[in-house]
């Protein structure tokens, strides 16, 4: 069967409400042959239907989260204990972050899968005068979608904007190569961009992130000099931290990349995303270290936050 009358009859039926009379005169069919058609197209996959159940937040968790943590937004997502939280998740999550981008001038953005999945999943539309700027140097997975550079360039596809990227790796050990490379030209947009951010949202990592490079692995103790591996419960802004929200790299060896720590908390909104029960830690301490202005999160996730405490 040929799938182009499939998807002309598709699209014409279900995004065009032409009713069966006029599929008739304008394709020349049956009625009978009209609907065989139609019914082909859903049974090959050509037309998908999908029901777009609400998401739904849990607002006693909320209030749970609210009492225990100074933060402005707090977002448990309801999963049911289903398999579909992390879908769930970033649908909201892009709902919700995009509402905060239209009102922007300048954001800023980090990689991996869970930023990814989120600009995947922006509604795309034109934003005239909206800048994506990356803030710190690159994870170096330049195979994978979820890279840094590729992060900024899909954001910014999907309002029509500009963006701006910062050419280096995200850990620089020589404090003089590093230094002098922020005050590059070719770094300078981004900086200076990067300083005037409205807004910026991120994911969590992890230590194991971190030695999933394997130049970094081998030289972490570089890269956090005088840390105590054990203590680090996450990673913010590709700063170590436990689980209390204590920094653990000193300012003056820090080897990141990009903006500091504390112009980062400059930055008037800052949203964070977790998808994964397995970052709990890393949660409790970027709560408990005020490093977010808002936090979005699954059932699952906070349930083993609270545990965490206990």
């Amino acid at each position: 069967m040929n799938t182009d009358l499939l998807a002309n009859l598709a699209r014409d039926y279900y995004l065009s409400n032409m009713t069966f009379s006029e599929l008739v005169d304008k394709y020349s069919l049956s009625r009978y042959l009209v609907n065989k058609y139609l019914e082909m197209a859903r049974q090959t996959g050509v037309v998908t239907i999908l029901i777009d159940t609400p998401l739904r937040r849990n607002q006693e968790l909320e209030r749970q989260f609210h009492q225990l943590f100074d933060i402005n937004e707090i977002a448990i997502i309801e999963d049911g204990g289903l398999e579909n939280g992390r879908d769930n998740l970033i649908r909201f999550s892009a709902e919700y972050i995009q509402k905060y981008i239209i009102q922007s001038s300048i954001v800023g953005t980090l990689w991996g899968a869970t930023i990814y999945d989120v600009t995947e999943h922006f509604t795309p539309m034109v934003r005239d005068g909206l800048i994506f700027t990356q803030f710190m140097g690159e994870n170096r997975k330049y195979k994978s979608a979820a890279g840094s550079r590729r992060m900024v360039e899909n954001a910014a596809q999907k309002f029509s904007s500009n963006f701006i990227t910062l050419s280096g790796p995200l850990y620089i050990v020589n404090k003089d190569v590093r230094k002098g490379l922020i005050h590059e030209i070719a770094s300078q947009p981004a900086m200076k961009a990067a300083k005037k951010m409205d807004m910026l949202f991120s994911g969590l990592g992890t230590l194991a992130s971190v030695n999933s490079i394997p130049d970094w692995r081998k030289h972490i103790h570089e890269i956090f000099p005088h840390v105590n591996l054990d203590e680090i419960a996450g990673m913010v802004y590709g700063r170590p931290i436990d689980i209390n929200g204590k920094v653990l790299v000193d300012p003056s060896e820090d080897c990141v990349f990009g903006l500091s720590m504390l112009q980062i908390l400059q930055t008037p909104r800052r949203i964070v995303i977790v998808p994964s029960k397995f970052k709990a830690q890393s949660t409790l301490g970027a709560l408990r270290g005020k490093f977010f202005t808002d936090l979005i999160v699954t059932e699952a996730v906070a349930k083993r936050i609270l545990d965490e405490i206990e």
